[in-house]
């Protein structure tokens, strides 16, 4: 059962879909991850390496596979760092309806990247979401 602050957060996260297309990128070279740095939305360092979400243009430039071109929608309600059951309702949402993403929670908001050619078709689904928290159910 979600809680109720998750149901307040599904009713109030406002799906909006962010212009321009991104990828996610890894490389173990430093030079590389600081000339990405200041264009990418996301870093994370892990054992194999800085992985980056970057715009889909900043990979081309520089010669980064971008196979995965994705949309971000960023939900727009201040998610709480200790909240639960957000990204689940989200990320079950669209995996219920064939939707592969790759949730991302920073500290104001929650992102969700999905594929660029399903991302009107996410925006939905989280639409009817938002809506159904606000009905209550």
């Amino acid at each position: 059962m979600i809680s109720r602050t998750c149901d307040e957060m599904i009713a109030r996260m406002a799906p909006d879909l962010r212009p321009g297309e991104f990828v996610f990128v890894t490389t173990r070279e430093d030079s590389l991850a600081q000339t990405l740095l200041p264009g990418a939305v996301a870093l994370f360092r892990e054992d194999e390496g800085f992985s980056l979400i970057v715009p889909l243009a900043l990979a081309q430039d520089s010669g980064l596979g971008v196979d995965h071109p994705m949309r971000c929608i960023t939900l727009s309600v201040h998610s709480a760092l200790d909240g639960v059951g957000l990204t689940a309702a989200v990320s079950a949402a669209l995996g219920r309806q064939g939707v592969p993403c790759n949730m991302v929670a920073a500290y104001h908001h929650d992102h969700v990247f999905v594929p660029s050619a399903m991302a009107e078709r996410a925006l939905a689904i989280l639409a009817a979401l938002q809506a159904s928290g606000q009905d209550g159910g």
